[in-house]
């Protein structure tokens, strides 16, 4: 009798490089790199696209035009080796337009990360990354969780330090949540 190999955990590096090459089964699928695991998404239902319509449309009126939205990018947070793939990011331009173009951006370039919760991830969106996001120094995390037990709740997260949020800001859907500086936007939520 012999013994199976030890298989040995996959360097950070090896695990980029798999998540690079994951083949996806279709349009719109995801691949993400959460808790040292990569976790492949299907596409998100009509409601989750919606709401992330809402949110690109209100942004696109306030952000300067050196900054973009972008609803497909790789975002890595180096304190965890976790890669996420928000559903909606404001980054600087710049940062868009550096080599190599496939790679990741790092969490602390991004001005803003939103989440729209399905009810399959919603456990993930506000705790891993709610965490994950923090550690990175991505200062403003928006939290559109459509499935919390109190009731579909919009939720702002700010001033990351030391791993967690120092503020939180939680309105329920139909009544305006205030992004700060450097959006000053008062976002409505009554059609979420």
């Amino acid at each position: 009798m012999t013994a199976a190999p030890a298989l040995e955990p996959s360097t950070w590096h090896e695990l980029v490089e798999a998540w690079r090459n994951v083949q996806l089964p279709g349009k719109g699928w995801r691949a993400e790199i959460i808790e040292g695991v990569i976790v492949m998404t299907p596409p998100p239902g009509k409601p989750h696209n919606k709401v992330n319509s809402r949110v690109i449309k209100a942004l696109a009126r306030v952000i300067l035009d050196e900054w973009e939205l972008a609803t497909a990018l790789g975002v890595v947070i180096p304190a965890t080796g976790d890669t996420y793939e928000p559903d909606l990011a404001v980054v600087p331009r710049e940062v868009l337009d550096a080599d190599p173009p496939g790679d990741p951006v790092v969490a602390d370039q991004l001005l803003l990360a939103v989440e729209i919760t399905s009810w399959s991830n919603a456990k993930t969106d506000r705790e891993t990354k709610l965490r994950g996001y923090a550690l990175g120094g991505v200062p403003l995390y928006l939290l559109i969780d459509r499935f919390r037990a109190g009731g579909p709740s919009v939720l702002l997260y700010s001033n990351p330090e030391s791993g967690s949020y120092r503020e939180l800001s939680c309105v329920p859907f139909d009544k305006p949540v205030e992004l700060p500086d450097p959006f000053n936007l008062t976002l409505e939520t009554r059609d979420f």
